[in-house]
């Protein structure tokens, strides 16, 4: 299962460098695609993965493919297989997130042969997971785990394990440098959309668009610093969490619950997630209402322990109050023990 928020997926259009006729520019690519993997292996936790293009809009043995409908494969047998056997082989990447079929079926692409030697006899055979993207009609339908499409949110638990992919840049994956602020997503935008995903289950692939020499602008900068922040405060109730018996709670839609095991005593640790504060100070909850609740407490508030009552409606819990310059903003947990 993915832990959700942490993937990386290192977006590289290996294919845009076709064969050995582009030797020098695939050579930068994979050169720098290689010392990211070194990097991120050394220095942090975080499971390295790889996007991949199956097709190059533009490489003349596509369109040629492309011209006879398909039925010849020369673009597949000279690029793209060479080229996903060397990635796997060289750089041993733990997702590959598949995109870009050209309107092609997987039959066309291999992608039946390409899995089962991935899940069988490749390097990483014990450890990789893929998306859907493998093929026209593949969408929602085959995979390790399902995208169905852009900015996927079904907002209820899937029966399978599926991700959210959508990005900073409202309606861009690229860098766009004429956009004004209006066209990112908020910080509080985005911490709401994280939440709302992991609650029934989903994973969160946040796209940004560096420029044309590899820079992240300083929006984008500020986006991802300011999610790090919030979840180094409440990452406990993101991360290796599942859904509850409640997602969204019965009386107040800004309520999302998850669900974080047990502590030592046996008893169940659930965490409130409130994306909005309310203004008279008290947070009712109706999903608590046959439950028997030990403690609450606020991630970021050591030792507090909120006070709570139980009403003929749910659970009433009496919120603390929290200065301007506080660290808590954006989005504020609950974490419960429960009975």
């Amino acid at each position: 299962m993915l832990n959700t928020t942490s993937i990386m997926i290192v977006v590289v259009h290996c294919a845009s460098g076709s064969n050995r006729k582009f030797g020098v520019l695939q050579n930068v690519v994979l050169h720098f695609v290689g010392d990211l993997a070194t990097a991120v292996r050394k220095y942090t936790d975080i499971h390295f993965g790889l996007y991949y293009s199956l097709f190059a809009w533009y490489h003349p043995l596509f369109l040629q493919d492309k011209s006879n409908e398909f039925k010849t494969k020369d673009y597949v047998t000279e690029v793209m297989r060479p080229q996903l056997h060397e990635i796997v082989e060289t750089y041993r990447p733990e997702v590959i997130w598949a995109d870009g079929y050209g309107g092609a079926y997987d039959d066309y692409w291999g992608s039946t042969e390409f899995l089962a030697w991935l899940y069988n006899s490749s390097p990483v055979k014990d450890v990789v997971v893929v998306n859907d993207r493998w093929g026209h009609g593949d969408l929602c339908k085959n995979g390790g785990f399902f995208t169905c499409h852009d900015h996927y949110n079904p907002g209820v638990v899937q029966k399978f394990k599926w991700e959210d992919a959508t990005t900073i840049q409202k309606g861009s994956w690229g860098y766009q440098r004429n956009t004004n602020i209006n066209g990112y997503f908020t910080t509080d935008e985005l911490v709401d959309l994280l939440v709302t995903v992991v609650s029934v289950g989903g994973n969160l692939l946040l796209n940004i668009g560096p420029t044309h020499d590899g820079r992240i602008m300083p929006v984008f900068e500020e986006r991802l610093l300011e999610i790090g922040q919030w979840l180094s405060i409440n990452g406990e109730c993101i991360y290796n969490s599942v859904p509850w018996l409640y997602q969204n709670d019965t009386m107040n839609s800004n309520v999302w619950y998850t669900s974080v095991g047990n502590d030592t005593s046996g008893s169940s640790l659930v965490c409130a997630m409130l994306l909005d504060w309310p203004n008279n100070g008290s947070l009712l909850l109706g999903a608590l209402l046959s439950h028997h609740v030990i403690s609450v407490e606020m991630l970021g508030l050591s030792g507090v322990s909120l006070k709570f009552s139980s009403t003929s409606d749910g659970l009433l819990i009496t919120l603390p109050a929290i200065p301007p310059s506080s660290d808590l903003k954006w989005a504020w947990t609950l974490k419960m023990v429960l009975q």
